[in-house]
């Protein structure tokens, strides 16, 4: 993998860069929809390519794992074919998905033992089986064993989970040396920074990720329920510290806000299932501000969904119409609404960078931000 940075803002942090793997370019900063099961959830891949055209999308470890499992990755020649995307794939290592199973799982310092949500079976995850898995799987981009501490989160518990996390990461690469490709492309590691919202933690969890002179960086641990502030303050600090000729990927953020703040604080990669999550459920992002689309007032508004157009959806329906889809529980609603917050999301990062490369990023920021905060 091969990291350029292109130009940083002169009023902020943000930058603008092209990540290169044997998959293609990845241009920075960029959204990376998610596809936990080899799937974005509601969207065809054509869709996905050609309204939303992302240069990667996200994988997740634990659900492939456990459904469809690894030998039918390995039969189908790795995830890439098996679900018929020729561009880039990151891997998350289970980690977050492991934090999130606290009633099924116990941590120690060999591994993560958990139940599967799926039939209640036992699994065991350690740093060398996630690396032979995330093998198999066959991503660009695999994601180091880690342990994703709560919020809120007593200093020592952090402190500690810390240090484990550092020392799963040596095993991770150790062990990676003596796993072999087993598809015709490369992958590379990314480690992540921990230390929960504590900044003496943060700080040397970063500079110890710094120093293993990783391709790429990951800031796990954020997100999950602290203030925004917080987390853009855990955000700064270890982006100041990271190395700058490294692309840097903040692990599931966030809001459009979240995104563009984080791209300010030096961040170049994202993802979240914020955008197909809210879909699903109603709520649109705009440029101007959220719809709840479930809402009375739109009921016989016939306007287009966003005449900005960014995706076919947003101008193919009527605000009316989708709103109607949604009050007769009609899949085809959802899937709309999810497309048009994936076309929006990628559309809200390659504007960034188009303002990064213009050098008018920050004020662009702060006018994006104010309207966006809008309930429409």
């Amino acid at each position: 993998m091969q990291f350029d940075l292109k130009t940083t803002d002169p009023k902020s942090k943000a930058r603008a860069g092209v990540i290169t793997t044997d998959h293609g370019t990845i241009e920075t900063p960029i959204f990376m929809p998610v596809g936990t099961v080899a799937s974005v959830k509601g969207v065809h891949q054509s869709e996905l390519k050609d309204e939303i055209n992302p240069d990667i999308i996200l994988g997740n470890t634990y659900h492939l794992y456990l459904r469809p499992k690894t030998a039918i990755l390995e039969q189908a020649g790795g995830l890439h074919k098996f679900m018929n995307w020729d561009r880039n794939i990151l891997t998350d290592s289970g980690g977050y998905q492991v934090y999130s199973l606290s009633g099924r799982r116990k941590i120690n310092e060999e591994g993560v033992k958990f139940k599967s949500h799926i039939d209640g079976s036992l699994h065991f995850f350690t740093p060398e089986n996630v690396m032979e898995i995330q093998r198999s799987i066959g991503a660009d981009i695999i994601m180091a064993f880690d342990e994703c501490t709560p919020y809120p989160c007593d200093y020592n518990y952090a402190k500690n989970s810390m240090h484990m996390t550092h020392r799963w990461l040596k095993r991770c690469i150790n062990h990676l040396e003596k796993v072999p490709l087993k598809y015709n492309y490369n992958q590379t590691l990314f480690p992540i920074v921990q230390g929960s919202t504590f900044k003496d933690l943060r700080k040397q969890s970063a500079e110890f990720i710094a120093s293993v002179e990783a391709e790429g960086n990951a800031i796990g641990g954020l997100s999950v329920g602290e203030p925004a502030e917080e987390m853009y303050g855990m955000t700064d600090v270890v982006c100041s510290i990271l190395p700058e000729d490294k692309p840097r990927y903040l692990m599931g953020v966030g809001t459009p806000i979240n995104i563009l703040e984080n791209i300010a604080l030096g961040v170049d990669m994202f993802d979240c299932v914020m955008p197909t999550r809210n879909a699903r459920n109603g709520m649109l992002f705009t440029a101007h501000g959220t719809i709840n689309i479930k809402n009375k007032k739109w009921e016989n508004d016939f306007s287009p969904i966003d005449e900005m157009g960014i995706t076919f959806v947003d101008t193919m329906y009527s605000k009316a119409y989708l709103r109607h889809l949604f009050a007769s529980k009609e899949l085809l609603g959802k899937q709309i609404a999810s497309i048009h917050n994936l076309g929006f999301y990628l559309w809200l990062v390659r504007e960034a960078r188009k303002h990064i490369l213009a050098g008018d990023f920050a004020e662009w920021k702060d006018k994006m931000v104010k309207q966006m905060s809008n309930r429409l």
